[in-house]
């Protein structure tokens, strides 16, 4: 006979334990675990069914696969990213930080294919209607095949896809809608778990493309339970820094295309748009030679990206030198200030040290150790390098000069925006790299002030 075995469950997200607990180990809810039976033994066995022969299982080869068409969203940033376009059917997650301007992009999206004929419905549980109307307004995106809803209860949203019949489907947001087969308020995981996975069968059943936006916590990831991470086909991160106008669009998953491509936007006035050619955005529009500025070859996703370097060394009277840093890692540049004293001989230990990006644009990798380097190095000589030059390469704790990934790619581009000079992992040593940047070097003469 079947036995019951007594057990407590937690309501949100169905974890289990033998014991009561007063906080759910899993989901970290308090006051969710109650006491379940829950059915063992012979009882739990399954029945299996009889299979239809649509159904039955058959040979990988015997199966025909048809080609996954795009439909291009009118944003080419944005198809970049995805791939060619939306899939109809596939459900993308996007997420970001508050005010970094997700729903300005969607709305965007949802104008760009209302354009086309297409209809649109856009669900927004955090705004009113006439919150996104006067946005849609100042951006320009009213279309009559775009319709707007403000509802927060699931069986109101499934409502309205039935009424519309849309073409594309925009949730804003996933965490601020609730379902009334699940306990819990809105954006707990087990009410996160039940829309999400309402929506996407929804999604599937109907070839429906739909746009779901996502809250993240504290650290940057996505809110809610890891599985809806799993659910989704793409996951797209949106990053940027609220003081400036410059945002990111890469997919950390994607079902349909690759993961390294990387989108440029920049916020305006008049909404969001895209910057096919970001070139120009992070080097300084200063054309004469100016002494502690470098430039580098960065890579975002397939792209290659010219970032200016700029350092200034001010001697110090304090009896620990200050250590500033904008735009690069404060440990990296602690590191090379270490390997410039030690390899190169340069007297920095007792100078106050600020070195920052230009156009607010962060350098995580390690191909800008020698741009950085190089950068300090002429601040200290208060000699500038030609603007024709730029340097690429990672340097150990040894001095060594080492390569970096894209070496090719990042290289053609420096050539193609006309840097002439290209210091990188060919000079071995950090003090050949020097000496080859500073052959080329000019001495900056002070200017005389004006009073």
């Amino acid at each position: 006979m079947a036995r019951i075995t007594t057990n407590f469950r937690c309501s949100e997200c169905g974890w289990t334990t033998l014991k009561w607990a007063g906080r759910c180990g899993e989901c970290q809810a308090w006051g969710t675990v109650a006491e379940a039976g829950q059915t063992t033994g012979i009882a739990r066995t399954l029945k299996p069914v009889v299979l239809s022969d649509e159904r039955a299982a058959q040979p990988i080869t015997a199966i025909t696969a048809s080609a996954v068409a795009h439909w291009p969203s009118g944003i080419a940033e944005f198809d970049r990213v995805l791939g060619g376009g939306i899939v109809p059917g596939a459900t993308i997650l996007l997420s970001g930080e508050p005010g970094v301007g997700k729903s300005t992009l969607l709305l965007e999206v949802a104008s760009r294919a209302a354009a086309t004929g297409k209809r649109v419905l856009y669900v927004s549980a955090e705004e009113s209607v006439n919150q996104v109307r006067m946005r849609a307004q100042r951006t320009g995106a009213l279309h009559d095949s775009l319709y707007l809803a403000a509802e927060t209860d699931l069986a109101t949203i499934i409502g309205q896809i039935d009424q519309v019949h849309p073409d594309l489907l925009i949730v804003d947001s996933v965490q601020t809608v609730s379902s009334s087969l699940s306990d819990g308020l809105a954006g707990q995981p087990g009410q996160v778990r039940e829309v999400a996975s309402t929506l996407i069968r929804i999604s599937k059943d109907r070839d429906l493309p739909l746009l779901l936006v996502g809250h993240v916590t504290k650290d940057g990831s996505i809110a809610g339970p890891r599985l809806l991470e799993h659910l989704v086909d793409v996951v797209c991160q949106f990053e940027g820094d609220r003081q400036t106008a410059l945002r990111f669009i890469r997919a950390h998953k994607n079902r349909f295309g690759p993961t390294d491509e990387v989108g440029c936007f920049e916020m305006t006035g008049d909404g969001i748009a895209e910057v096919a050619d970001p070139s120009g955005l992070f080097l300084s529009r200063s054309t004469a030679p100016v002494s502690g500025t470098c430039v580098t070859i960065a890579t975002e996703g397939r792209r290659s990206l010219p970032v200016e370097v700029q350092a200034l060394i001010v001697k110090s009277s304090a009896p620990q030198p200050r250590r500033v840093t904008n735009g690069v890692d404060s440990s990296r540049v602690a590191m090379l200030l270490a390997v410039l004293e030690r390899r190169a001989k340069l007297p920095l230990s007792s100078s106050d040290v600020y070195v920052s990006t230009v156009g607010g644009i962060r350098l995580t990798e390690p191909g800008a150790d020698l741009a950085i380097a190089l950068a300090i190095a002429s601040a200290f000589s208060d000699k500038a390098f030609p603007t024709t030059l730029a340097a690429i390469g990672e340097i150990s704790l040894a001095g060594e000069i080492r390569s970096v990934s894209h070496s090719k790619q990042r290289a053609a581009e420096a050539h193609r925006l006309g840097f002439t000079t290209l210091v990188d992992s060919t000079s071995t040593h950090l003090r050949e790299a020097m000496r080859t940047a500073f052959a080329t070097t000019e001495t900056v003469q002070p200017e005389v002030p004006q009073f």
